[in-house]
């Protein structure tokens, strides 16, 4: 766990995304890039949510220091009940080619649910930022984590939210097919692998904690 401490560092320089428009804290972009770079290339890197290309760029630059597996980007770019009526796959796409890692990127603009039931391949990492809703995410999981292979990795982005906060907490640490559940800020992660139940319970317990503190100190910098 001390990669995902605050003063620890990982040799990425934010400034690349600190003028992008996105909801990502520098240290939930430390989490993308190291997943990203851990990867080994048993399979896809999949993200699930694109917005305008920050996660992204640390998925993807993360994986050029690591095995090199590209970035299918998954994303219909017409936002969601949180954005309105938008579109963002032109501004996604320059972004990309000015970031330098269009050579990275497979975008996909389409819904997840949609590629889902096509997609036929191994999946290593499976970056879940969709909408936020409840029956979205739990979609989400449906779908792709069926090809998430064991030892991969599933992360959830916004994971306080009511929609993430009870799939994440009835399937990863209340679930069977899970182990090794942390989280940095926003950025619910773990293993595919046969869940470990008192692990998993601490780690729930451990994050309640450290929500409940947040909640706290929010409450009184008002």
């Amino acid at each position: 766990m001390k990669e995902y401490l605050p003063w620890h560092r990982h040799p990425f320089d934010h400034a690349i995304i600190t003028k992008m428009e996105g909801w990502l804290s520098d240290k939930e972009a430390d989490v993308l890039y190291r997943l990203a770079a851990n990867c080994t290339g048993k399979g896809a890197i999949i993200e699930i949510g694109s917005w305008k290309g920050k996660s992204t760029t640390c998925l993807s630059l993360g994986s050029r220091a690591g095995a090199g597996t590209h970035i299918t980007a998954i994303d219909p770019h017409t936002g969601s009940s949180e954005h309105g009526d938008v579109d963002t796959y032109a501004e996604f796409l320059e972004n990309i080619e000015k970031n330098d890692i269009k050579d990275m990127v497979k975008p996909i603009r389409d819904y997840s649910h949609n590629v889902g039931k096509e997609w036929n391949k191994p999946v290593e990492l499976l970056w879940i930022d969709g909408a936020h809703e409840y029956e979205f995410v739990l979609q989400d999981l449906d779908i792709w984590e069926p090809h998430l292979i064991v030892g991969g990795v599933i992360a959830f982005h916004d994971s306080t939210m009511p929609g993430p906060w009870k799939v994440i907490e009835d399937r990863l640490y209340k679930g069977r097919n899970f182990k090794k559940i942390g989280f940095a800020h926003g950025i619910t992660y773990a293993t595919k692998g046969k869940a470990t139940p008192l692990r998993n319970r601490g780690a729930m317990l451990l994050r309640d904690a450290a929500y409940g503190l947040w909640k706290i100190k929010k409450r009184i910098s008002k």
